[in-house]
């Protein structure tokens, strides 16, 4: 009886991309839907990622997820990669957005992205009350993410380093 309620539930998280592009986003849609059981499920951190080949020499869709139990239970699903979703359907983008953590520190939020293959000098951030911007670009590697911050901060960061493809900003909380 243990073995056919496990069979059952490997069916229900296995995700199939089947074949061709509508496979691919059908395959896509089954991985979101994944994700949010195992997010109601609330098991810690949990992340994914993957290259999805077949669409062309132009498009490269990379998508992944990380999963975070927050305090109190309750689970935040993070996207990162150049698969968007549109009205028409998923969308490769040219642009993708990197891995972001935002951690909510007393007097300051010290935020690290994950930007392979870029170059300090390639980097632009741009600061506005909460909201944080990062745009990346070196040759075929372009990232971009609006990173929404738990509060106001100063225009200006306490400190930003940029080391084997790691960016940490620290910024200072406004009224702090």
């Amino acid at each position: 009886m243990a073995e056919e309620e496990k069979k059952k539930e490997e069916e229900k998280t296995s995700i199939d991309f089947g074949i061709g592009l509508g496979g691919i986003f059908k395959g896509i849609g089954n991985l979101v839907e994944s994700v949010s059981k195992i997010a109601e499920e609330g098991k810690g951190i949990i992340e994914k990622s993957g290259e999805i080949k077949g669409l062309g020499d132009k498009a490269k869709g990379i998508y992944g997820f990380t999963i975070r139990t927050l305090a109190g239970g309750e689970s935040k699903v993070e996207p990162f990669g150049n698969i968007k979703k549109s009205p028409k359907g998923p969308v490769v983008e040219e642009e993708r957005e990197p891995i972001v953590d935002v951690f909510d520190e007393t007097d300051h939020i010290l935020i690290v992205a994950e930007l392979p293959g870029i170059e300090e000098a390639d980097i632009k951030t741009e600061i506005k009350d909460d909201i944080l911007n990062i745009i990346a670009e070196k040759g075929e590697k372009k990232y971009k993410k609006e990173v929404l911050l738990p509060s106001k901060v100063k225009a200006e960061p306490i400190s930003s380093t940029y080391k084997n493809g790691i960016l940490e900003i620290k910024l200072k909380k406004e009224g702090k």
